[in-house]
């Protein structure tokens, strides 16, 4: 089954009100199920980290005076966020010893294949949706993506 009929699907299965789909074609199987709104929400006009505040301490060390200087900000990325269309394994190349599809300051062109996602033994060539250069690559090469979880920054 093609990526494109996969995203059809997951589409289909987010907007009504089932909860749970499988499609057989030919030698493959896909199951769908939803189960809860996805973690990852993708921000409207970049992507900028959380972080909990943490707890004061009892009987430790006072908090901080209101005059006390802030923690510096982190800054949030500045342009277009792409994000993962499934759940799965995130590769930036090929095959393990190939030079990865792009790096950081690369120019993409809207539709040039960018990483590459393994979801149930198949790898899905991931493109690029807008053209721009690679202003950062927000996840590490094996590591496990979720649904709508940002991927790269192009500006």
């Amino acid at each position: 089954m093609d990526l494109r009929k996969l995203k059809t699907l997951i589409d289909l299965v987010s907007e009504s009100g089932i909860s749970e789909l499988e499609v057989t074609e030919g030698e493959g199987k896909v199951r769908i199920v939803k189960n809860a709104p996805p973690v990852y929400v993708q921000p409207s006009a970049s992507y900028a980290p959380q972080y909990a505040q943490p707890a004061p301490m009892v009987g430790g060390e006072a908090p901080a005076a209101a005059g006390a200087p802030a923690a510096p900000a982190v800054a949030a990325p500045q342009g277009h966020v792409v994000t993962s269309p499934m759940v799965g394994t995130f590769y930036r190349a090929p095959s393990p010893g190939a030079e990865p599809f792009v790096q950081v300051g690369d120019t993409v062109k809207e539709g040039q294949t960018i990483c590459i996602i393994e979801a149930m033994k198949l790898l899905n060539e991931i493109e690029s949706d807008k053209s721009g250069v690679v202003k950062e690559i927000l996840v590490d090469n094996g590591q496990a993506v979720e649904y709508g979880q940002p991927l790269f920054v192009v500006g």
